[in-house]
């Protein structure tokens, strides 16, 4: 009988951790205004964490490269060019990150690099740091329409997790934004049903001068036309290789960008659902490193791309009922605990789930989130508010 209370009680300790804890929400912040004054907000209310999260960086950037930061920095800058392509195609957003910087005390380039996510890890060809997990479904006969990730970056932003609430204005929708002080974004939604979810394909070609992800995704969730948007992400350069979910209301279209090419990939299931990891599909504008292997799907290689791909393909790609039951259920999977699509702060590994998002885009438009990944954190709902 002692042995069969044990068994008992190991069950139940291990369900209780298991189970997601309630208590831990992501922090809002709402931010209004335009431009400068709206990065200066930016700056001024969160100062500490900005400076938290600066030297963090810096000290992550120290270790893993095993160089001082400032130098790597330094050197970094002499490579990234990109600011004739922000002030051409997004000067209001180059106008806000100058604000920031001023507002939290923080030189211009230390917040700049916050923004530089990809860009960055295509300059030091990080390979490591990135496992996002993402996918997009359509409305099928009046069905809902989602798109979903879990954001994966790296274990030093833990702790840092908010979601801004950038106010409505006369000329941008209401958006709700995921991402981390000093960092204009990560991914997020708008008022009117458009959102975006991202993936880093490191393999594709990169620029220099491009304009960098997070300029676009802010780009892109400014807008609320649908041929602007489309004609946008298919005819701006792109400074990194990304693949890009974005949800228009009851459409979703999924585009691998590169610095040369922007492909539509469309895996043509009967449900309309596409799906993502962290390696390209239909685009072959490779690196020259990647030319000698480029696996393709056929091949089915054993990388943790590939690996995470498969565990949410098996789920959504010919579900006739997807709803957000099941998008939750796919971006908490562990079926292969080295390559896990949802990966805890305290797995091995450098990245984890900074945070999972999944954007109802069409009916009545909501977000939602979780603080870390979702094994460890209830998704809470956030709406927008009336007009």
């Amino acid at each position: 009988m002692r042995k069969n209370y044990l068994i008992v009680l190991l069950l139940v300790s291990v369900t209780a951790i298991s189970q997601p804890n309630p208590k831990r929400e992501i922090r809002e912040v709402t931010l209004s205004g335009s431009g400068y004054e709206l990065g200066l907000t930016h700056g001024k209310l969160l100062k500490k964490e900005i400076d938290e999260i600066v030297k963090k960086m810096k000290q992550n950037t120290a270790i893993n490269l095993k160089k001082d930061a400032d130098q790597v920095l330094k050197e970094f800058f002499k490579y990234a060019q990109f600011t004739e392509a922000i002030l051409k195609y997004t000067p209001e957003l180059y106008a806000e990150v100058k604000g920031i910087a001023e507002g939290s005390g923080q030189s211009i380039n230390d917040i700049m690099v916050l923004n530089l996510l990809d860009e960055f890890w295509v300059y030091i060809n990080n390979l490591e740091n990135h496992h996002c997990s993402g996918m997009g479904v359509p409305s099928v006969n009046g069905s809902t329409s989602y798109i979903a990730q879990n954001m994966d970056i790296e274990k030093y932003t833990e702790g840092f997790q908010i979601l801004i609430r950038l106010s409505r204005t006369d000329t941008r929708p209401e958006q709700l934004i995921l991402t981390h002080p000093g960092c204009i974004v990560l991914n997020g939604m708008n008022e009117t049903g458009i959102g975006t979810c991202v993936n880093t394909l490191m393999q594709l070609s990169a620029s220099a001068t491009g304009l960098p992800v997070a300029f676009i995704i802010r780009r892109i969730l400014n807008s609320t036309d649908k041929k602007d948007l489309l004609n946008f992400i298919q005819t701006v350069p792109h400074a990194s290789g990304q693949n890009y979910i974005i949800g228009i209301r009851g459409e979703v279209y999924d585009f691998e960008a590169s610095a040369n090419k922007v492909i539509r990939y469309d895996p043509k299931n009967s449900n309309g659902t596409v799906y993502h990891t962290n390696h390209p599909l239909v685009n072959d504008d490779v690196k020259t490193w990647f030319e000698k292997f480029n696996p393709s799907l056929n091949e089915k290689p054993n990388t943790n791309s590939h690996i995470r791909f498969t565990a949410v393909q098996t789920r959504v790609s010919e579900s006739i009922n997807m709803d957000d039951t099941l998008i939750k259920e796919t971006l908490r999977s562990k079926d292969d605990a080295k390559n896990p699509v949802c990966r805890s702060v305290t797995d091995s590994g450098g990245a984890f789930t900074f945070g999972s998002v999944i954007m109802t885009l069409s009916g009545k438009p909501y977000l939602q989130i979780t603080s870390g990944s979702p094994d460890d954190s209830e998704y809470k709902r956030v709406d927008f508010t009336k007009k």
